[in-house]
């Protein structure tokens, strides 16, 4: 199906890039609670409306880009709801990580309006979004799925099929956030000990990426865990407290499992003292200074 319409419900970090790109493509409404962010998207050609439910009128396809599932439940069956302004056949891609048990009173409440739920959380970062360069991990019907390809295929470079029921993709994207996390944090502690231990962290970073501890999580995050400690830190890409509600969310995941994690939950609680100590707004990789409150070597 080709979409004329597609709405962009939340204009964030990922959600702006994203209405970009599929602007390029579709005809795309966007709405977010920030007129900053309304201005950005209009002037990436992107029609800007006052209201979630507006932009959602007479779309073929939502995209969601919320925070959190009190967001999600809000934004789909709130005050403002979108769910009643969506057509029969419509489909909602909710593109966030909320958890896979929060997925199935979502799927019997928009079914009720004749609306599918694509569940289809994504990873990659701002830049990525901009570019058509994200992992997207989906759960969905086979004919919710087709609905959505197009939109899914002009944002993703690597598109993964779960399986069949929403939810899924929740699921792959815990795991995927396990990873995530434990890799920032460890890179946050391995340059806080270069540093501890009197080396160039710069150069230490360099080195590391060159060899068998390299990662894409240390050459990502890297250079903006060494930014850290400037004056208003590095340029929040990704909230640190994004990954106090993902680690809980693998938390949750593996108990319910019977699964001990605790290379997870280490890494959970320096998120969590990042949060304790006003971090929580700032990029991720300020969690550097939960684990080393100051520089020691010269920089």
């Amino acid at each position: 199906m080709n979409h004329s319409t597609v709405a962009v419900l939340g204009l964030g970090a990922m959600g702006l890039p994203m209405a970009a790109r599929l602007a390029g493509a579709f005809a795309v409404n966007g709405y977010d609670i920030s007129e900053e962010r309304l201005r950005l998207a209009e002037d990436a050609g992107v029609r800007r409306h006052d209201s979630a439910r507006s932009a959602a009128t007479g779309a073929d396809a939502v995209l969601l880009a919320v925070r959190n599932a009190p967001q999600l439940d809000e934004v789909l069956f709130g005050a403002d709801g979108v769910a009643a302004a969506l057509a029969p056949g419509a489909v909602v891609i909710l593109g966030s990580t909320v958890g896979r048990e929060v997925i199935p009173p979502v799927v019997e409440r928009l079914a009720e309006h004749g609306v599918a739920l694509v569940d289809a959380p994504l990873s990659g970062g701002p830049v990525r979004a901009g570019a058509g360069d994200l992992l997207i991990v989906v759960g969905a019907e086979p004919a919710a799925l087709a609905t959505a390809r197009p939109v899914l295929e002009r944002l993703a470079s690597t598109l993964t099929v779960v399986g069949d029921a929403p939810g899924d993709g929740q699921a792959l994207k815990t795991v995927n956030q396990l990873l995530c996390g434990v890799h920032i944090a460890a890179a946050a502690e391995a340059l806080a000990l270069a540093d501890a231990l009197g080396l160039d962290q710069e150069r230490t970073l360099a080195a590391l990426e060159a060899g068998a501890a390299g990662s894409f999580m240390l050459s990502n995050r890297g250079p903006r865990i060494l930014e850290a400690y400037a004056e208003d830190g590095a340029e929040v890409l990704s909230r640190l407290d994004i990954f106090v509600k993902d680690l809980g969310i693998v938390g949750s995941a593996a108990r319910a499992a019977g699964l001990a994690a605790p290379v997870a939950a280490a890494a959970e609680q320096l998120f969590l003292l990042g949060q304790a100590h006003g971090l929580g707004a700032a990029d991720d990789s300020a969690v550097i200074r939960v684990v080393a409150p100051e520089r020691r070597a010269d920089g």
